[in-house]
């Protein structure tokens, strides 16, 4: 579970309601379902319009994935580099055809890895490889990236829809003017709590989690370039040393992969 996300949620959701219970008794003149159905009725309509149904849904299905924890961590990085060495021994010890037992395993929990592999058994040059995998890991983050796009396009249309919202009801409650007072809070009641949704749907749910699938995107992406690198070197046959060596060069010196201490504790 990811709980700096769900501490997050309920922390932004109890400080909003723990200052309207403050702030008045009657709390309940926050909840109005028209100005809800201007706002997220509109808002969705829009999205729908915009883009294919299956990419809106699946964005939408991306936000409750949100509170588990993110597949790749800094310490998945280091161990990643610690499996490419290992499989860097196999290679100077045995050769490339090796490989194969370790393909298999990996394909089944990692399809990327295993792409990548096939083609350092299947003799491809380290060059060849790098040029097929850099190719498949911009392409994946492009694809997996439409989801975070269009929350934030949700993001940006939520507001829009509260100023739409707003000026129906100043609309209503100009309309009023010159009655029965009573009824002009009626449509002063859509017109701000329109504006209020919007924002508040915009800000506390769609374009934080547009931003948190964007970051986790990246950070799958560098681990690809890193893993990437490591079967470009198996496919020249480097020496795990220097496996060691290139692939740390991508990580934060703190999480360094250690072969001496690696090998010391063994």
């Amino acid at each position: 579970m990811s709980f700096a996300t769900i501490i997050g949620i309920l922390g932004g959701i109890g400080l909003f309601v723990g200052a309207i219970l403050l702030s008045t008794d009657n709390f309940l003149m926050f909840l109005d379902a028209p100005s809800f159905i201007m706002v997220i009725g509109g808002t969705f309509a829009a999205t729908f319009v915009s883009y294919e149904p299956r990419y809106v849904l699946l964005a939408l299905k991306l936000i409750g994935r949100l509170v588990f924890a993110p597949k790749v961590a800094r310490n998945i990085l280091t161990a990643e580099v610690g499996r490419i060495i290992k499989w860097g021994y196999t290679v100077q010890k045995n050769g490339i055809p090796a490989l194969e037992a370790e393909s298999k395993k990996a394909a089944r929990a990692d399809r990327f890895i295993g792409f990548g592999m096939d083609m350092v058994i299947s003799g491809y040059t380290g060059q060849e490889v790098r040029e097929i995998l850099h190719n498949t890991i911009e392409t994946t983050f492009v694809r997996n990236t439409i989801q975070a796009k269009i929350l934030k396009d949700i993001a940006a249309t939520c507001p829009a829809f509260g100023m739409i919202g707003t000026l129906i009801g100043l609309i209503i409650m100009l309309d009023g003017m010159g009655g029965d007072p009573k009824e002009l809070g009626a449509g002063l009641a859509v017109a701000l709590l329109t504006t209020l949704y919007g924002v508040l749907f915009a800000r506390m749910i769609f374009l934080p989690a547009a931003n948190k699938i964007q970051q986790r995107e990246e950070i799958v992406r560098f681990r690809n370039y890193l893993v990437a690198e490591g079967l470009c070197l198996l496919a020249d046959r480097k020496s795990p040393r220097y496996i060691q060596d290139r692939m740390n060069s991508f990580l934060d010196p703190a999480i360094h992969y250690n072969l001496d201490k690696m090998m010391k504790n063994k």
